[in-house]
């Protein structure tokens, strides 16, 4: 019989992590098997200061020993105490249902990074400069070098770096790493992150250079919606190189006085604005250590001595992570080229080019192309994204930027084109490197695309934090557009280190009162006024400021992370506690905020139609005390299951007794005996129905209302950013999953696929983003690749893929396994890679038959819904249910459906559907 093994072994998430700060770090494998009923019931961990010592099964810094538990992920280490620096080589073998012990796992490692102020030597170096940067010429980027010598018989090399501002460190000419924007932005005034580099291989005996080129970055380049320099005025360098020799001496390269400082071919660079190189400032070698021209550099300066924290970087790092050819290039008679990448997505473009000493090329990126077909740039607000490149001459020579990215489809290039020959042009994807996790291909070609586009905008837009746009002067961290669609992101790809750092940003920009911000990292700046009604204050918003305890709890039940409930639980408290007082009778009685944004005026569809153009407005449809106080009241209901998953049992009572007093407020003033909410408003009816806030007595009456509200507005969802999250979901649950389908397939304006048909490669920010029959939206607030309106992903993976989890059993123990093949849907096939490892289904529709395949991982059991008409049999293969190997317990549900307990593997159902 084949024994389990255990494979993908990571540390905090992560795939052999260099220079983590966790003291006792969390391990992490999944089991395989391809037999059906696998499970593990035992493992033993063996963690090695030496691979040596790991190959001869000798366990030195931990031997777990036999632990009797089925617990794979989130295994803490317990061995001895970890120093800076160490290296911690580790495997695992795993014990069966049999008690058959499989072999050692392929090799796992970790290092640790810097884990106190004092390990830190060097100083903070950069070259101060008093230009103010502006719109068309940010500030130069400064570039660094040292020269340093390294003696026989080194061992091992390590570079620990950071800046406030961006940095890319070469050491003898080469690149170190592949990440790019490092190190990611963070609250500066709170903390920064450093990042780890094995450079061993980098280093020689003998003369060596390491060079750095600082940018300005988020640190002191424009930033949101505020300016520049919202941090700091000029960013600086960090820098640890620690030398270890065989002979067991140690030594390290710092930062300090001795190293040089120049300008050089990048003139200026911004994240917003765009970067400028001029080749003929290029200097060979400058990074080298025979550089000839080192006499010509000056002293650095000596910078401020930051006092935050500096913390090793946790999470998946950015990176470019694709490179797509253009689909059409297009001449124009002056002169000027389009390229079109066929996709929108965040990034850069390289090009590589001829051209004459001094010619000047500009490119200019946008998302899409006005009606004339020239580049449309109105909705990027200040944001220029416009690079510029000035040639040396003479040979072939390659443009690529280094510190600024733009969201863009389109590239518009001009300048002295008559003077440059173009070669290859490429556009470079760049994200957050998260791993891809999930999939879904339907029978529905626009439903397919509609997948894409939602994984596109989130590529687009997770760099580093989850912004909400990656084109305009904003790309926030904006609170509440995270946590509607971190369901879905987390099904799209690998989010839970990248959530985990993010939930740092957000207890950093907590106030003192216990509110948060509005977004996160928070920028601390003027109030901004979008319009003359009323100005956003950046700070507890409703929807917004409730997002650390929605995702909190989120990332609980994907991955069953209690520690980062733990780590951030008093915070979470002082949020609730804030509320509690601040509306002591239950109802949050706000001012205009932001409401559920972006939502479409609900009136007779034909009244709609006839004003056009007028039916999505910026601000909630749906009355702010009704979207506030829904909100206070779930978040008192997650925050009591936060507290029992800890233990804390009288806050869990305490909580609970919160909800169901605001419950109670909800109920006696926005409810009537008829199930009618003030307001009248899908979001409204979806969020009470989502949120529980209704009595069991008047839900039915609620529900129809819900209904009602669809067919009266001509079968379309209303709902702007959050009442569309709750919306399909409730219907779903009440039992109109074919409303919520219908709602989903519809392509008339507003919908889900009226954007796909009008040739959008990725979310919208708006319904009404481009129409038939006005053109473009207000340009003042009208991204084109915005991720609030693709919270959808979530419920399709869940009811068209059918992969759920079972609420009872975090981070997918136990499966859900439910697809409805409604719509007119015919096929479908999912899968969702998860902390337990790979779980698949597809599913068919042919001839009154439904055939349903479905892959369990090994360590996990899973109930199965199948649709099927009443007093039909249900076969797994060609076997009667009750037969069937791996099958657990049968029951019918309702007289449509039937449900099959099973153990992991591979399984086929059949059944006969009603007619």
């Amino acid at each position: 019989m084949e024994v389990i093994r255990a494979e993908r072994l990571r540390v905090e998430y992560l795939d052999n992590p260099l220079g983590i700060d966790v003291i006792a770090p969390r391990l992490g494998w999944i089991v395989t098997s391809e037999r059906r009923g696998a499970r593990q019931t035992g493992y033993r961990v063996l963690v090695a200061g030496s691979m040596e010592l790991l190959e001869t099964g000798q366990g030195d810094l931990w031997d777990s020993g036999k632990k009797d538990s089925s617990e794979t992920q989130h295994i803490v280490y317990g061995g001895k105490e970890l120093s800076s620096g160490q290296a911690a080589y580790w495997k695992v073998r795993v014990w069966d249902e049999n008690d058959k012990v499989s072999d050692w796992s392929e090799p796992g490692k970790w290092t640790m990074g810097l884990l106190g102020r004092e390990q830190w030597h060097g100083q903070w170096i950069g070259w101060k400069n008093d230009r103010k940067p502006t719109k068309e010429t940010p500030k130069p980027n400064v570039y660094l070098r040292r020269d340093f010598r390294i003696g026989a018989g080194l061992k091992r090399a390590t570079v620990y770096a950071t800046a406030l501002g961006l940095y890319r460190l070469f050491l003898n000419g080469e690149r170190v790493g592949n990440d790019v924007f490092s190190p990611e932005w963070t609250d500066y005034h709170v903390r920064v992150q450093y990042q780890t580099y094995d450079v061993t291989a980098l280093l020689r005996e003998g003369d060596n250079a390491a060079g750095a080129i600082l940018g300005q970055g988020w640190y002191a380049g424009y930033i949101g919606m505020y300016g520049y320099q919202r941090y700091g005025m000029d960013p600086s360098f960090l820098m640890q190189l620690n030398l270890e020799y065989e002979d067991g001496t140690t030594t390290s390269i710092i930062t300090d006085s001795e190293w040089k400082a120049s300008f050089g071919e990048i003139v200026s660079s911004d994240l917003q604005m765009g970067e400028t190189i001029d080749a003929r400032l290029k200097m060979p070698g400058w990074n080298e250590a025979d550089f000839n021209g080192a006499d010509k550099w000056t002293n650095v300066d000596i910078m401020y001595d930051y006092r935050g924290w500096i913390v090793a970087q946790m999470s998946r790092k950015i990176r470019a992570t694709e490179e797509r050819n253009p689909e059409l290039i297009r001449f124009l008679p002056d002169g000027r080229t389009i390229i079109d990448l066929g996709q929108n997505c965040a990034g850069w473009l390289r090009v590589s080019l001829t051209g004459k000493e001094g010619a000047r090329l500009l490119f200019r990126f946008g998302e899409v192309l006005d009606a004339n077909g020239e580049l449309y740039t109105e909705n990027l607000r200040f944001a220029r994204q416009t690079d510029k490149y000035i040639c040396q001459g003479g040979s072939q020579e390659t443009f690529e930027p280094a510190f600024t990215y733009h969201g863009y489809r389109y590239v518009e290039i001009s300048g002295d084109t008559e003077s440059v020959e173009l070669g290859e042009i490429t556009g470079i994807v760049v994200h957050s490197d998260l791993p891809e996790t999930g999939r879904l291909v339907t029978s529905r070609p626009l439903v397919n695309r509609l997948v894409q586009n939602i994984r596109w905008t989130q590529k687009a837009n997770f760099m580093g934090v989850p912004t909400d746009c990656p084109q305009r002067d904003e790309r926030h961290g904006w609170t509440g557009d995270a946590q509607i669609f971190a369901g879905t992101a987390a099904y799209n790809m690998d989010v839970a280190a990248f959530f985990a750092k993010w939930m740092v940003d957000l207890e950093d920009a907590q106030q003192p009162t216990g509110a948060y911000t509005d977004f996160a990292p928070f920028i601390f700046g003027p109030k901004t006024e979008f319009d003359n009604d009323f100005t956003y204050t950046h700070t507890a918003s409703a929807g917004w400021a409730d997002a650390p305890i929605i995702v909190a709890w989120g990332l609980y039940e994907t991955y069953g992370d209690k520690r980062l409930l733990e780590k951030h639980y008093d915070s979470m408290k002082k949020w609730v506690e804030f509320n509690r007082k601040q509306h002591p009778d239950g109802i949050r009685r706000d001012v205009p905020q932001y409401g559920d944004w972006l939502s479409v005026n609900e009136r007779p569809f034909e009244e709609a139609i006839a004003e056009f153009g007028r039916m999505v407005s910026h601000h909630s449809t749906t009355p702010y005390d009704i979207f506030s106080t829904a909100y206070m009241a779930y978040n008192a209901k997650l925050l009591a299951d936060i507290a029992g998953v800890l233990g804390e049992m009288e806050d869990r009572e305490s909580y609970s007794k919160l909800f169901n007093r605001i419950r109670d407020a909800f109920a006696e003033q926005f409810v009537d005996g008829n199930g009618k909410i003030k307001g009248d408003t899908q979001t409204a009816y979806a969020m009470a129905l989502r949120m529980d806030l209704l009595p069991e007595n008047l839900r039915p009456a609620t529900i129809g209302r819900l209904v009602g509200k669809i067919e009266q507005a001509g079968g379309m969802a209303t709902t702007g950013f959050h009442g569309t999250k709750f919306l399909m979901d409730a219907l779903t649950q009440a039992g109109y999953a074919d409303v919520a389908y219908r709602l989903l397939l519809r392509e008339e304006y507003p919908s889900w696929l009226y954007s796909v048909n009008q040739g959008a490669t990725t979310i919208w920010e708006r319904w009404d983003g481009w129409t038939e029959e006005n053109g473009f939206q207000d340009p003042g607030m009208n991204s084109l690749c915005h991720y609030a309106f693709g919270s959808i992903g979530e419920w399709m993976y869940r009811n068209i893929g059918g992969i759920d989890r079972d609420v009872e059993a975090p981070g997918y123990r136990k499966l859900l396994i439910r697809p409805r093949p409604l719509g007119g849907l015919t096929s479908a096939s999912c899968s969702y890679d998860s902390l337990q490892g790979l779980i698949e289904t597809k599913w068919e529709v042919a001839n009154g038959r439904f055939i349903l395949e479905v892959t369990v991982p090994a360590n996990v059991t899973a109930r199965v819904v199948i649709p099927s008409a009443a007093g039909t049999n249900v076969l797994e293969g060609n076997t009667e249910l009750s037969a069937a190997e791996g099958v657990l317990g049968t029951s019918r549900e309702g007289n449509d459906c039937v449900s099959v307990e099973i153990s992991s593997g591979k399984y086929r159902f059949a059944s006969e559907l009603n007619a």
